[in-house]
């Protein structure tokens, strides 16, 4: 939910009753549909088959056992010939609501500008405390605010403008995105940060000029150490948060450096095309 470009690009149905719906739901959803039996319809207006992502949520659905209203109404959505995987929202409204209040509303329309003018947030890679982005998220005052963000790694060259200056809340890694660009050396350091601001559960946002190369290798090289992920397992996690990351060749030669360093081995064959 970061823009009309991004919105129009997914559906997000709320399978809640409408009642629950008009009290607060999620930014952009839509109440989803059902007939005079009380049973979900396939949404008329929601182009499925253009959507790349399609998510829905209930009030609270944990897991896929039993039939939950959102387990049927992601049912409905697939039979309608959704080309992309149809997702359920772990923990429905009440959770999320609990987790991310400003990403809850009683606005139903939206005009394109309004779409527009939707705040956009970085992508969440640990719940609550690791998030990557790019150099607006870092300097945009209502993402501090509303993540609650206490620590910056900040992977552009230029010095930010929300911690200007170096301090225990600020790690400022210099390096270009090149293929030859030493990232390897700032592991280390990152990860002592990390772990620094995480032993007080403060959130950090680890960001770039474009969040998909510098800032990508780097959580990379946080999420091997913290969990002692292969390359392989940590790029997977990453990719899946944001399909749009495109860490440089030097960078995945360090990155499997890193993980020799960490694990003792290179356990992740980096000629992999997926990789």
């Amino acid at each position: 939910m970061v823009g009309q470009k991004q919105v129009e690009a997914g559906y997000h149905g709320d399978a809640r009753k409408k009642s629950e719906y008009n009290e607060s739901h999620v930014v952009t959803a839509k109440n989803a549909p059902r007939n005079d039996k009380s049973s979900f319809m396939i949404p008329y207006d929601a182009e499925l088959e253009c959507k790349k992502h399609v998510v829905v949520y209930d009030s609270n659905t944990s897991d896929l056992v039993g039939l939950t209203p959102a387990f049927e109404c992601a049912q409905v959505i697939w039979s309608a010939g959704s080309r992309n995987p149809v997702m359920i929202l772990k923990g429905g409204y009440e959770e999320f609501s609990a987790l991310y209040p400003f990403l809850r509303t009683q606005k139903i329309i939206y005009t394109p500008r309004e779409l527009d003018e939707i705040k956009p947030y970085p992508v969440e890679i640990i719940q609550g405390l690791l998030y990557m982005g790019n150099w607006q998220h870092g300097n945009a005052p209502y993402i501090q605010k509303d993540l609650k963000i206490r620590g910056h790694i900040n992977c552009c060259v230029e010095a930010e403008t929300y911690f200007p200056e170096p301090g225990p809340h600020l790690l400022h890694i210099q390096v270009e995105d090149e293929n030859d660009a030493d990232l390897h050396s700032y592991f280390k350091p990152a990860c002592d940060f990390k772990d620094f601001h995480f032993e007080e559960e403060f959130p950090v946002l680890v960001f770039g000029n474009l969040g998909i190369s510098r800032p990508v290798t780097i959580v990379i090289a946080i999420l091997i150490q913290h969990f002692r992920w292969t390359l392989k397992e940590a790029y997977e996690h990453v990719f899946k948060c944001n399909q749009s990351m495109r860490p440089n060749r030097g960078f995945i030669e360090q990155l499997s450096k890193w993980e020799e360093d960490i694990l003792g081995s290179k356990q992740t064959d980096i000629d992999d095309p997926n990789l």
